[in-house]
């Protein structure tokens, strides 16, 4: 555990590069105590305040997660997900190489009420599909979703493949959905108590919350609410 201090790399860079390479392969687990300050300029020949810078932009850049009287903790791993064009869940996490998995927790048909009625630009009373799932990756849950789908759109929906497979799949392959556009917004939100439970969270946790509207043409023909740990995801927008 060396670094050169002759570099043109700053010391608290390759400090850096050495603990997230650490991360990376496996040597540091999620949830792995870091050595302390003092270790830590023991171990590398380096200052106090090299090893608190280092740690300081580790934890910006969502590595580690620090605690007052506790340390420094490895955090868990955070999902890069692109939202510049219209993608699906299970599709995003199997080019990662997850093994994707979905629990089925509610699966109703309703009638909308004045708000999903609102959202989903109908009448009220229209019916609706509404099912709630985790999905999880390696088997971690990482999403809690609840999803509106119109019963006129979607007739005899099977709600058993929603444990199977993708839901865009079995849209597109089962009623020749052409998907036109996605709208999300995002926000930060705390946690409640069915989050925290299927999620596994802590009480109070911060999430992000996604609502996503999807369009066939100008019909919004899924209205989705997803609630995910603060720490899981990483969202990329290209810009142009």
């Amino acid at each position: 555990m060396q670094v050169d201090k002759k570099s043109r790399i700053p010391v608290y860079v390759q400090l850096m590069d050495d603990i997230t390479s650490q991360i990376e392969n496996g040597t540091l687990n999620v949830g792995s105590k870091l050595p302390s300050e003092r270790e830590l300029c023991e171990q590398y020949d380096v200052s106090r305040i090299t090893v608190r810078q280092a740690v300081q932009e580790l934890e910006k850049d969502g590595f580690v997660n620090t605690y007052r009287g506790r340390g420094t903790y490895v955090a868990s791993r955070r999902y890069n997900q692109d939202m510049s064009c219209l993608y699906s869940f299970t599709k995003s996490m199997e080019q990662l190489g997850m093994t994707i998995s979905t629990k089925l927790i509610e699966f109703e048909k309703i009638q909308c009420d004045d708000s999903v009625a609102r959202k989903m630009k109908c009448d009220t009373g229209t019916e609706v599909y509404r099912f709630k799932r985790v999905r999880y990756a390696d088997d971690e849950p990482l999403l809690l979703v609840t999803t509106y789908l119109p019963c006129k759109r979607f007739p005899d929906f099977d709600s058993e493949r929603l444990v199977t497979g993708s839901l865009y799949s079995m849209m597109a392959d089962t009623y020749d959905v052409n998907f036109t556009e996605a709208k999300e917004s995002l926000q930060s939100v705390r946690s409640r108590s069915d989050e925290v439970k299927l999620l596994k969270l802590k009480r109070g946790e911060p999430c992000m919350k996604i609502d996503r509207y999807t369009y066939e043409k100008d019909e919004i023909i899924e209205y989705a609410i997803g609630i995910a740990g603060g720490d899981k995801f990483k969202y990329n927008v290209t810009l142009r």
